[in-house]
Formats: structure tokens, sequence, C-alpha cells
């Protein structure tokens, strides 16, 4: 817009002082903006793009403003927009809690990544993740692993369940484990032990490790064993290892991994990531359970707006390997 509003400001001042060619004024003027708004395009998009190749932008969670289409741009940094991973459900909604039952959802950047996907061939599509609760929050707590493996089995369940109205297409499901810090559970059962799912009260400080990987399990092996698809985790290095530790019952070598460290606050052309570091820095994506980022199994990383740092835009950004799952 601001090249065509310079070139008719000239358009305008040649012809009141000649009075004349206004029509040869007007075309030529009007090319040259068109050549210099094209080039400026072409040159946008192609200092956009993800690098390198197999990687691609993407959004999850809440709405954001994915720009134009055919294809259809990442939010900010405009290269192809890559994907979109949304919450297909929440235990704290299932169990008819008052708090912390939100649905980070957004049928139109679904619908967004879907069509790249689709018709441009770009990106992941859409994938979900499953907000997880842990053995704490389990309405049929005992603290035995075979409860915790029921517990996380129903979740899966769930996810299923509420899969089959969506238009997923990724083929990887993830078990969203973190410590929120929001009602009705701060740490979502998986380090205490609440009176009752919604209640907000705290019964024991406490949950075995093993209990913990008793609930993952339960819910992993209930999607492979009901599904089409894969496992994979959402966490951190530091939340992971709070809640499983460093010992058997934290290492996952063989499971997909999402992760949301390090991050930044900056969204810009300047730290947009190339491969797992941002742009021309050290920072770079912080796997967990023993996988590092040369796994095959490390699939994307949340570079700003998770974790609880956010940016100026609100948004969600991520990075997506979309070449190690072909």
């Amino acid at each position: 817009m601001r090249a065509v509003s310079k070139a008719l400001g000239a358009i305008l001042t040649v012809s009141a002082l000649a009075g004349l060619g206004t029509v040869a004024a007007f075309a030529a003027t009007t090319a040259d903006a068109a050549t210099t708004a094209s080039a400026a395009t072409a040159a946008r998009s192609l200092a956009a793009a993800d690098s390198p190749a197999g990687f691609n932008y993407g959004t999850d969670s809440w709405p954001t403003s994915v720009e134009l289409s055919n294809p259809y741009r990442e939010p900010v940094i405009w290269g192809p927009y890559g994907g979109y991973v949304g919450m297909a459900g929440n235990w704290a909604r299932v169990e008819g809690c008052k708090t912390g039952n939100f649905l980070a959802w957004s049928s139109a950047n679904s619908n967004q990544a879907n069509a790249n996907y689709t018709k441009s061939h770009i990106g992941i599509g859409t994938g979900v993740y499953w907000y997880m609760g842990g053995p704490g929050v389990d309405p049929h707590w005992n603290g035995t692993v075979a409860e915790a493996t029921k517990w996380g089995a129903a979740q899966a369940a769930d996810a299923l369940a509420a899969m089959k109205k969506l238009n997923v297409t990724y083929p990887v499901v993830w078990a969203d484990i973190e410590l929120p810090g929001i009602e009705p559970a701060l740490d979502n059962g998986w380090n205490s032990v609440y009176s009752s799912p919604c209640s907000e009260v705290k019964i024991r400080t406490s949950v075995p490790a093993a209990v913990d990987r008793a609930d993952f399990n339960g819910f992993a092996n209930y999607i492979t064993a009901h599904s089409k698809y894969k496992v994979g985790v959402y966490s951190s290095a530091p939340v992971w290892n709070s809640i499983f530790g460093t010992g058997s019952a934290g290492s996952i070598p063989n499971t997909y991994e999402w992760t949301y460290l390090p991050e930044t606050k900056q969204v810009t052309f300047s730290t947009e990531p190339t491969g797992w570091c941002l742009h021309a820095s050290k920072t770079c994506a912080q796997f967990f359970g023993g996988q590092s980022s040369s796994s095959k199994y490390a699939l994307m990383w949340q570079w700003s707006g998770g974790g609880g740092i956010t940016n100026r835009y609100g948004f969600d950004f991520d990075q997506i390997d979309t070449a190690r799952l072909k």
C-alpha cells in the first residue's frame, strides 16, 4: 500500500505541473510501483522461507492471524504456514471443573493449515494434543500403577473420541505434560494428589515417578492399540525431570517430542529459527527424557509464546521438522 500511495502522489504532482501526458505518466509510474512491489514481495518470501529443507513454521493452540492465502503465510515472519496443532481436549473439561476447563483450539487455523497441506503440499496440516491430567487428579486415585494406567487410557479414549470431530492430518498425538500453575490443580496432578479432580485441595504433595509414568504409558499404549496414530510428548526438560526424574521412569528414547525450551519474547526476521536454533544464535532447542535435537524423534519446538513467556503478538510460534516423519 505504501508503494502504491507514493506512486499516486507522484502522478498527481506531475499532472498538475505539466497538464499533459497524464495517461502516460500514470501507466509508467504504476508499472514501476507494481514492479517494485512484486520484487519486494518476492524478496520477503525468499527471506522468510524456513530452512533447512524439511523444516516448516507453524502455530499452536489459540487463534492466530495467519496471512494471505494460496499459500497461507505464518503470522509476523511470513514464511509458508506449515502447520497448526490445537487442543483436542482437556482433563479438567471432561471432569466438569469450573476452573482450568479451557479449550485452546482454532478451526480457522486448522482449515488454513490443511489447505496448505492438501493444495500446496506444505507442512503437516493439523495436529492435536491432549491436555493431560496426572494421577493426582484421577477421580479413582488409589496410589497404584494399575489405577494410573487406567486413568491414562481413559484420557486417551477421550482424546480419540474428540479427534473424530476434527480433520486431523498429522500422525502424532501429543500428550501435553506440564505444570501450568492454574487451578484446579497447579501441577495438573503430576506432583500432588487432590481430594477430587476439581476440589483445588491437596491431600498429598508427592506422586511416585513410577505411578506418573504408568499414567503416561496407559495413554500411549491405548492410542497405539486403538488407532493409527503415534504418540508424542509436549514438555520441557525441567518440567519432565521434576515429574518423572532422571532415572528409568523419565527415559523415553523412542517417543516423539515437542519441546518449549528455550524460547524468546522476540519474534522478528532476525530471530526466526534456522533448524533447531534461533537465527544466527547459539539459542537452540533442548529436548528431554534422554533425547537431543539430533534424535529422529525430535519433531517440534515451540520457540516463542509457550511456557509462560509471551511475545507481543500473543501467539505461539513453532518450528516443525516435517522430514523426520516422511
